[in-house]
């Protein structure tokens, strides 16, 4: 894992958002708000990365069906081989 520096973020709330970002760290264990934030950025991270990666699979199946890799293959070398025989 990559060595991060800290740094300090002040963040303006609520007092009820305090109040929950409190109890979620009594509740679920954290050492601290700090922690429970970093959690939430993180997970944020990783909802995000999940959605590029969702739209890039359903890119692929929109694309339509694929061809035979041999197929191309050898469709490739028939146009190399011709253009090799075509004088430019």
């Amino acid at each position: 894992m990559q060595s991060m520096t800290t740094v300090t973020m002040n963040i303006s709330m609520p007092e009820t958002l305090r109040d929950h970002v409190e109890a979620q760290v009594k509740a679920r264990g954290y050492t601290s708000a700090s922690e429970y934030v970093r959690e939430l950025v993180r997970r944020d991270d990783e909802r995000r990365a999940e959605d590029r990666l969702r739209a890039k699979i359903q890119d692929g199946i929109d694309s339509g069906p694929g061809r035979d890799w041999n197929e191309i293959r050898a469709d490739f070398l028939t146009r190399s081989r011709r253009a090799a025989k075509t004088p430019v």
